[in-house]
């Protein structure tokens, strides 16, 4: 794919498997770690707290999640709209570094997604870039599935296009998943969130 290793990063999409699987990744060279439910995420950062991980909240943002969401993590890949923005950052501690964003955009127009809209990402990135206690790094994706490679880049691409048109000082493509990251890093994705693919299929009979 023409992509060096190193800007690459894996995520470690952690929800649902236990601190031990998480503990077991980190003994194998993994040290950042996604998490789509808070309270599971929290039990889980408290049961780690020996290890040196760097916590990413990459699930839908509740209001009443984003104190919590502000205080413990160090990246956030799904925010989708200013007013959590703005919570987030009136709620992270003066004492941590400001907190890695990700605008989640959704690229398919699903309607069961979240992400805000593509032709609201230039007004909302803007906004983000004003707010103190936030760092925009760039922007997230989960599109449409598809087993179609040439669609797969297609929405890939699109999310590229977007970062590269806010002309912004933006590091961060988050996309591609287990099924489809080869086609997201051959769109330049600097995140691929994988889970099933490291830890095998996920127990959903687990407390969320």
């Amino acid at each position: 794919m023409g992509r060096e290793p190193a800007t690459v990063g894996l995520l470690a999409v952690s929800k649902t498997q236990p601190a031990a699987a998480i503990r077991d990744a980190f003994a194998a060279g993994l040290r950042d770690f996604g998490e789509n439910y808070l309270q599971e995420a929290l039990d889980k950062q408290a049961e780690l707290d020996d290890l040196p991980l760097t916590w990413h909240f990459i699930g839908p943002i509740q209001s009443n999640k984003t104190k919590a969401i502000a205080e413990h993590f160090d990246w956030v890949h799904s925010v989708d709209r200013l007013k959590i923005a703005q919570r987030l950052s009136d709620q992270r501690p003066a004492a941590l570094p400001p907190l890695n964003i990700c605008l989640q955009v959704n690229v398919s127009g699903e309607a069961s997604k979240s992400g805000c809209a593509p032709q609201e990402v230039q007004q909302l990135a803007r906004a983000i870039t004003a707010l103190p206690r936030l760092r925009l790094r760039g922007l997230m994706c989960i599109p449409a599935p598809s087993e179609d490679p040439a669609e797969q880049r297609a929405a890939f691409a699109r999310l590229r296009q977007l970062r590269d048109e806010l002309a912004l000082d933006l590091d961060t493509l988050s996309m591609g998943m287990s099924q489809d990251l080869e086609a997201a890093i051959a769109e330049g994705a600097t995140w691929v969130r994988i889970g099933t693919a490291l830890f095998g299929a996920r127990d959903y009979g687990r407390p969320q």
